[in-house]
């Protein structure tokens, strides 16, 4: 799911909603001004002070309201305002934490350490010179395109893995090995694997149900698993408007966890499938709870385990990590998150994940109503019912990570192979270029 596509259909209307805002019309339009400001605060302090930048800017959709916004600090906080005036909203920096919308500093407790040691990546020699793969990597940065049409591509990083070795890698201008890129809905994949590490431990199991206390009604049927596949049941519209579920969730709601969990049902658990960054952030919220580790949780659980010391989950005010949306890692750790689910949950020499647990993530649920054919459990697969192929040019086992914007992370195990893209790809078409690049690393890997 898209999200820069869907504030870009709320702030089309801004036009009209400038006019109500001088002609007395303020306290109405509101909410829909929030949500632009809390994204470009969130925006501006997390490409500053997470990815080390100096463009927020450049991450923020083409849109009428964008002109009119203020800006203004960098994490201490950093806030947003329309003309300096209207929809103030603030965004704290945390060290380890990233930033998060809260009218105060939030109390997220200190970040736990995360070392590097174990990731084959993070320190790996720049590849060897490969010319087949690098002429495909060209082809995805848009070499072959208009100067325009290659912006608007606006691809930002490449990373290939073969055989658990990097063996091609690319950075646009202003990036590189080092910079923090978001993974947007990526980090849906990344939860389905923190929640394989805490069923590995014995802390939850997929069948737990009545996980939480105020739920007396069915929906203390859903499931862990059911939050996972997103088929909880509960209202949900991921359409960017004015008064959705996702807008005020991540905009509006300083606990987003209890704000999911206070939704009706209105589908039997497990008999619909609508995809839903709620049902993932509330899933976050109750392990988070259960582990009672609050925000560290994905450090302690995952990103330190497998030495993804430039991971971090942000987390909402109340300490929750937005496990739909807010993961930042390098490229590399993409890579690395890629190739932990090839090997089966296994680094290191341990076996941190079920061993059943990636052949049932990449299994999709038996029901009649969905909204994202081929979706699993975080993962989305090249099978699709009925038997046909996502992408017939790539082998039928592929299965990956999507975010909005164009960030892919493409496990391919019969070629023992990860491909990582990374971009800011608001208008074009890049699902064909990443196919293509995959398809293209095959032949040139041999």
């Amino acid at each position: 799911m898209h999200i820069l596509r869907r504030v870009i259909v709320i702030v089309a209307v801004t036009a009209l909603v400038l006019i109500a805002v001088f002609a007395g019309g303020y306290l109405g339009q509101k909410p829909i001004l929030l949500t632009g400001t809390g994204y470009a605060a969130h925006n501006a302090c997390a490409v500053t002070a997470v990815a080390g930048r100096d463009d927020p800017a450049t991450d923020l959709p083409p849109n009428p309201l964008v002109p009119y916004l203020q800006v203004d600090g960098a994490g201490d906080p950093t806030t947003a305002t329309l003309y300096g005036q209207f929809a103030h909203q603030q965004a704290w920096y945390t060290d380890g934490f990233g930033c998060t919308l809260s009218g105060e500093r939030p109390e997220l407790g200190e970040a736990s350490a995360i070392s590097s040691r174990g990731n084959p990546f993070t320190d790996a020699p720049t590849p060897a010179a490969n010319p087949a793969l690098d002429e495909a990597i060209a082809r995805a940065f848009g070499e072959n395109r208009s100067e325009g049409a290659a912006a608007a591509l606006g691809t930002r990083a490449v990373v290939v893995v073969k055989d658990g070795e990097l063996v091609a890698e690319r950075y646009a201008e202003g990036f590189d090995a080092a910079t923090p890129q978001l993974g947007w809905s990526m980090s849906k994949s990344v939860t389905d694997l923190l929640t394989g590490v805490l069923v590995q431990q014995g802390v939850v199991a997929l069948d737990d149900d009545h996980l939480r206390p105020e739920w007396t009604d069915e929906r203390a049927n859903i499931t862990v698993e059911h939050l996972l596949r997103m088929t909880s049941g509960l209202e949900w519209d991921e359409t960017y408007d004015l008064g959705t579920p996702i807008t005020r969730m991540l905009y509006l709601e300083p606990d987003m966890g209890a704000y999911v969990a206070s939704l009706p049902l209105v589908h039997d658990p497990g008999t619909v499938q609508l995809y839903s960054s709620g049902s993932t952030t509330l899933l976050c919220d109750i392990l988070a709870e259960r582990t009672g580790l609050g925000a560290d949780l994905p450090r302690q659980a995952l990103l330190e385990p497998l030495g993804l010391s430039s991971a971090i989950f942000e987390p909402d005010a109340a300490g929750t990590p937005v496990c739909s949306s807010y993961l930042w890692a390098t490229p590399r750790d993409w890579a690395a998150i890629g190739q932990f689910a090839l090997q089966n949950g296994e680094w290191k020499g341990e076996q941190l994940l079920p061993e059943d647990w990636m052949e049932r993530s990449l299994t999709v649920p038996d029901v009649e109503v969905t909204d994202d054919p081929g979706y699993g459990m975080g993962w989305r697969v090249n099978p699709l019912p009925g038997g046909t192929l996502r992408w017939p040019e790539l082998p039928e086992d592929t299965f990956y990570a999507s975010g909005h914007d164009g960030q892919k992370v493409l496990v391919v195990p019969s070629e023992d192979l990860v491909v990582v893209r990374m971009g800011f790809t608001p208008d074009a078409d890049e699902e064909a270029t990443v196919v293509q690049l995959v398809e293209e690393a095959i032949a040139a890997l041999g």
